[in-house]
């Protein structure tokens, strides 16, 4: 098969190409999202570190706490952690054990809490992949379109690589992430319509005299962006003592971040740095943005499109680019994909605050009630060991829980009051 070259080769660590993942007709480096042959997505392919497991376990634990510890695994050039980055990565995994006892679960529980990174989401991970791939292809401008997280992630890297940014939202998303989102100081763009909309316009501009010189982190970069999901599979597995988790949890939008974390622990498992064992992977969707839960239960290879009508405005992707490769990894591993109702949504974000301390966005609210709901329906077995995704901080997402959530009560400031308002510690 032969391999498609562009005009300047570049050098991004460990990889060698990119390879299209239905007819895998392979590419050269560069800003290309979809085959030339079959335009099927492309992805990164990488000649990953051969040898002693234990050296690279080591040269891996005695690097910097952020993702660059990976380096040797990723589309980034050696020098990485040498420049001016926000370094996300490396964020806690919360060993939740009044969660499990409030679930059921015994085999053990874990939040992996991405509301640690430098714009408390996920998404500055993949970002700042993208941000190597852009300064590689010499782009002056980084782009996006996002449903809000990604655009403060955007906006917030291309402020510290000196880049300029120019970022694309649907008009009406949470008012906390279109402040984080502007407050960079790049352009910032409401767009009329929901996020399938908002790409479709990306999609054009690309290909438009105005976006030349532009990086589009999920379009024209998107494979080297989608990488930055696989650190997510790294950490957990380094974190748990070098081992794959049993079941994980992930939130599902485009379906990238599901797809990438299970090219990681592939990853892991062929390098020899963990051991080879089964482990499912659940999908986890908002009822009001189902697309790909919707096909699982009906038993399809293929996503229908929905118009999305949930809080869970960072999920709401109604047309998932990942979503047929998600179908096919929840049921090569034996996982399956559910969702849950707004209510069931917010329920679980106030469980798990309440329970861990911990104030997830509404995504991560989608991931804790379909845990919830698995584990209830005996899809999601409660003795085996468990990793839940937090992609988000709650305080971006405020709108979905202030109607029910406040004051526990308003008295005069005196003993007597306190004692009348029949509160616990009275």
């Amino acid at each position: 098969m032969a391999v498609h070259t562009v005009a300047t080769p570049v050098a991004l660590g460990p990889a060698v190409g990119l390879s299209c993942r239905e007819c895998g007709e392979r590419f050269d480096l560069g800003p290309i999202f979809a085959c030339a042959v079959c335009f099927g997505p492309l992805e990164v392919a990488y000649d990953l570190p051969t040898g002693d497991p234990e050296a690279l376990r080591r040269r891996i634990e005695a690097g910097p706490e952020n993702i660059w510890r990976y380096a040797p695994l990723l589309p980034v050039p050696a020098d990485v952690a040498d420049k001016p980055s926000l370094n996300p990565g490396f964020t806690k995994l919360v060993k939740a054990d009044n969660l499990a006892r409030e679930l059921g679960v015994t085999g053990g529980l874990y939040v992996k809490d991405d509301s640690g990174n430098p714009t408390h989401s996920f998404k500055d991970r993949v970002v700042a992949i993208a941000v190597e791939a852009a300064r590689a292809f010499g782009f002056t401008t980084l782009s996006c379109s996002s449903t809000g997280n990604l655009a403060g992630a955007v906006g917030a890297a291309a402020a510290r690589a000196g880049l300029k940014s120019c970022v694309f939202i649907p008009h009406d998303l949470e008012a906390g992430k279109v402040v984080m989102a502007a407050v960079y100081g790049g352009d910032l763009v409401g767009i009329e319509g929901t996020y399938d909309d908002v790409n479709r316009f990306c999609s054009e501009l690309i290909g438009d005299p105005l976006g030349e010189g532009w990086g589009f982190v999920n379009v024209n970069l998107r494979p080297y962006y989608g990488e930055g999901s696989k650190t997510l599979a790294y950490e957990i597995c380094e974190q748990l003592g070098w081992r794959l988790p049993d079941q994980i949890v992930v939130p599902i939008a485009s379906g990238s971040q599901l797809t990438k974390i299970d090219k990681g622990l592939k990853e892991l498992i062929a390098l020899g740095l963990v051991e080879d064992r089964p482990y499912k992977i659940f999908g986890a969707q908002a009822e009001g943005c189902s697309p790909v839960s919707r096909a699982f239960k009906d038993g399809h290879d293929v996503v229908r499109p929905v118009k999305p009508d949930t809080i869970a405005k960072s999920l709401a992707i109604g047309n998932p680019a990942d979503g047929p490769y998600v179908l096919d990894i929840a049921r090569r591993t034996g996982g399956a994909v559910e969702d849950v109702t707004d209510a069931q949504i917010v329920d679980a974000i106030k469980l798990l605050a309440r329970t861990e301390g911990i104030f997830a966005e509404t995504a991560g609210g989608v991931t804790v009630g379909v845990t919830k709901k698995l584990i209830e329906a005996g899809v999601l077995d409660p003795s085996l060991t468990t990793v839940v995704l937090n992609t988000g901080d709650g305080l971006k997402t405020l709108d979905a829980v202030a109607p029910t959530t406040g004051p526990s009560a308003t008295i005069r400031p005196s003993l007597d009051a306190f004692r009348a308002a029949g509160l616990a510690g009275s």
